[in-house]
């Protein structure tokens, strides 16, 4: 197994102070290890961006970090985010970890060309680059992500949206980061960019050797992209397994409604059953397990008990975590979650 890039521990993050405060992430850990793509789905409103920006120190107020860690192992050793300053930080930042943000194919200046932005870059990390070697290095990234030198001269606003977005991956590629921090990137492309651009995201992967934290809502994306994957809701991981095992056997009644709300390409056609009712109000979450009120499985203890993130008591030899009663000792998990679900074998096998 690599060596870890990122570790994540205990982190909670609120927006706001005392008894009114948004509990928007609640005790996540997850390791980020080299070269590796680890997903983070789930709905909007999960807490998925909080995480990625609290670990970045690029959180807003109200939000306020109150408890956990988070270790980067860069290139010249560990550094505990936290407890950097704004200037260390600041270094830190793109140099060794970049973020490509929500809606980031609208957030070039759109009154400066594609190449000034990528040299500005440039100029700001490594201040011993000349101009030339600015620019070269500009042309570069862009045909790094397949588009053609003569862009350098385009305005943003003359690029097409996936244009855009590949702009934004080759500028956060500038400096060979060791982790990209992906949010969603894609949602705004149509599906045929979608594919393209993950497509050359996996092979600049492949070639830089950086790590990946990509989150989405759509959980269909991560089929051939993640190396493991862990779902949130309401702040909460609640399944965090390779993502192969995610797919063919989801263990959280979450993740398996996930899964069931988009259709297969191929396959008998099926009504598409989703999840019922809405993400639960993070200023009033309902008691016990944060989910139980749309579960078709909860029982009594359901709604008296938080389950915690552990490993499935009934098969240990699988890396894999579930947070939910139906998989600890006492209870008794439904067949559907013991077994290979037909669903996520046939998206599987189609995206």
């Amino acid at each position: 197994m690599s060596e870890p890039v990122l570790e994540i521990s205990g982190l909670s993050v609120d927006y706001g102070f005392g008894p009114d405060a948004v509990h928007a992430v609640a005790d996540a850990s997850l390791t980020l290890r080299r070269g590796e793509v680890l997903g983070l789905a789930g709905e909007s409103g999960s807490g998925k961006s909080t995480l990625a920006y609290a670990v970045t120190r690029l959180l807003r107020e109200p939000g306020v970090i109150t408890s956990g860690s988070a270790v980067f192992h860069g290139k010249d050793g560990a550094h505990d985010l936290f407890a950097l300053d704004g200037e260390q930080i600041r270094e830190l930042r793109w140099s060794q970890i970049s973020v490509v943000f929500q809606s980031a194919m609208n957030s070039l200046n759109p009154v400066f060309t594609i190449g000034a932005q990528l040299t500005d870059v440039l100029r700001a990390h490594d201040k011993q680059l000349g101009r030339r070697e600015r620019r070269a290095r500009a042309a570069e990234l862009l045909d790094m992500v397949g588009i053609t030198e003569d862009r350098l001269r385009s305005y943003p606003h003359e690029l097409s949206g996936g244009m855009r977005q590949r702009v934004m991956i080759a500028m956060a590629l500038a400096l060979e980061p060791r982790v990209l921090i992906m949010d969603e990137p894609t949602t705004a492309l149509d599906v045929v960019t979608q594919r393209e651009i993950l497509q050359e995201l996996g092979e600049l992967r492949e070639r830089l050797g950086f790590a990946v934290l990509f989150i989405t809502h759509d959980l269909s994306l991560l089929v051939e992209l993640a190396d493991t994957i862990a779902v949130m809701y309401a702040g909460r991981i609640v399944e965090h397994a390779p993502a192969e095992l995610l797919f063919h056997n989801p263990r959280h009644p979450y993740t398996e409604g996930l899964l069931g709300s988009f259709p297969g390409l191929h396959g008998e056609r099926r009504t598409m059953a989703g999840i019922p009712g809405s993400p639960p109000d993070l200023r009033r979450l309902p008691a016990g397990c944060p989910f139980n009120p749309r579960c078709g499985y909860a029982t009594d203890a359901c709604r008296t008990q938080v389950p915690e993130l552990l490993p499935i008591h009934w098969e240990p030899a699988e890396p894999r975590r579930a947070s939910c009663l139906l998989h600890t000792d006492g209870f008794q998990a439904p067949e559907s979650l013991k077994k290979t679900t037909r669903r996520a074998e046939e998206i599987g096998s189609t995206l």
